[in-house]
């Protein structure tokens, strides 16, 4: 399996993506990685951290331009064709490589994925699936930010790749799949999510209904489908909660010498907290609906993020999930052109 490696992209590159990548040759020796970057830089980075015992599996590709966090998407696209993450995509689109993973601008993934790759048969938009943990399994979120603007259609999209998604990487038997809304009866919600209900009631995935905020840590399902704009507010307001309860309790815990004592006590329990909901053990999220593998790992990724995301690309490979989407999808492609027959469109 070839898997192109964005060394540019990311808070911390290319020092994070690099030392991730030795990590992943490492641990997976079926893996080919294309490291995509300015090659003079990534190259001294990689032997300086004594890549050379597995740089029979490495390339290097030079690129010249790089896409900045604040960079807009499609500019990004259209003005900086040698950036890292374009030649990232452009190696899939070649069949040079299987995968691409990067930590990179989301926008800037999303759109060179698109534009250059294509989306599946029947599917009009993608989406990317994020894992959230929970006090006991993670759920997926789809989607967590690839378009805004979604159709009913596209959120009956969703809940299929996430079921898949669900299947296949988390092994998850018969997948509950939720529609986030504001109440769980039917008639809540939008002209978006009760229209998307429909479709989803009518699908064979096993669709539980609606579902609040407050029912995604209390009481979860297995895929949680939304638009991307409802879908990042509640990711990122998520990694924000969790931050700050850590800080309060780490100020609370400080205050006197009992709490400390009893802080020390209870270290087994908080670290075992902090590993179930810390975003590297999850790698990054697979953004699902295109024709490759692509995954957008956090911005903030350390190298084991990296190596975790590098994990996800090389499962989505092996279980040929693309595979699967497509025949779902076509199974269900009379009930998508059935309800654009007979719906409104939206305004």
């Amino acid at each position: 399996m070839k898997i192109a490696l964005d060394a540019m992209g990311g808070d911390y590159a290319p020092d994070s993506p690099i030392s991730g990548a030795i990590e992943a040759l490492h641990l997976f020796p079926d893996i080919h990685l294309i490291l995509v970057g300015n090659k003079p830089i990534i190259k001294e980075i990689f032997y300086k951290k004594n890549g050379q015992d597995v740089q029979q599996r490495v390339e290097f590709l030079h690129t010249s331009q790089v896409v900045g966090m604040e960079d807009l998407p499609i500019e990004s696209v259209r003005h900086k064709k040698d950036s890292s993450i374009s030649r990232c995509v452009e190696l899939v689109k070649k069949g040079e490589a299987d995968a691409v993973v990067s930590a990179g601008n989301t926008g800037a993934v999303v759109a060179a994925a698109t534009v250059y790759l294509r989306t599946l048969p029947g599917i009009s938009r993608a989406g990317i699936a994020s894992i959230i943990p929970t006090e006991k399994n993670p759920f997926i979120l789809i989607d967590s930010g690839a378009i805004i603007d979604s159709t009913p259609e596209n959120l009956l999209d969703f809940g299929i790749m996430g079921s898949i998604y669900a299947k296949k990487i988390l092994g998850v038997f018969n997948p509950r799949v939720g529609l986030l809304s504001i109440g769980t009866e039917n008639v809540k919600g939008n002209e978006l999510t009760k229209s998307a209900f429909k479709l989803l009631s009518k699908s064979n995935l096993n669709f539980v209904g609606n579902i609040e905020g407050r029912d995604l840590f209390e009481n979860p399902v297995d895929v949680v489908v939304c638009d991307g704009f409802v879908g990042n507010v509640v990711l990122k307001t998520s990694e924000s909660v969790a931050t700050a309860i850590v800080r309060w309790l780490k100020r609370e815990f400080k205050k006197n010498p009992i709490r400390t004592l009893g802080a020390f006590l209870a270290k087994g329990a908080f670290e075992s907290v902090k590993k179930k909901t810390n975003y590297e053990e999850y790698g990054g999220a697979l953004l699902l609906g295109i024709r490759g593998t692509c995954i957008i790992a956090h911005g903030s990724s350390t190298p084991k993020a990296i190596c975790n995301a590098i994990r996800v690309a090389r499962e989505a490979l092996i279980q040929n999930v693309n595979h699967i989407i497509i025949e779902e999808i076509k199974a269900h492609h009379e009930l998508i052109e059935e309800h654009k027959r007979t719906s409104l469109p939206i305004t």
